[in-house]
């Protein structure tokens, strides 16, 4: 499954982990991505669209 938005597209972005005593661990930060059913131009179809997007309320889900 694609980890990108299709209507914001927002992305995996890296960074790091940084403990208490300042030791580092690199890591992702992942957008929560899930896959709707839309309908655009009056048709339905399915997108990966981030939960912020869908929060919004600009997408007619079918």
């Amino acid at each position: 499954m694609s980890k990108v938005c299709e209507i914001c597209g927002k992305h995996p972005v890296a960074g790091r982990s940084v403990s208490h005593s300042h030791r580092t661990v690199n890591r992702k930060f992942r957008p929560n991505i899930q896959r709707v059913t839309i309908v655009m131009n009056g048709h339905a179809r399915k997108m990966n669209v981030c939960t912020t997007c869908l929060k919004k309320g600009n997408l007619a889900r079918s």
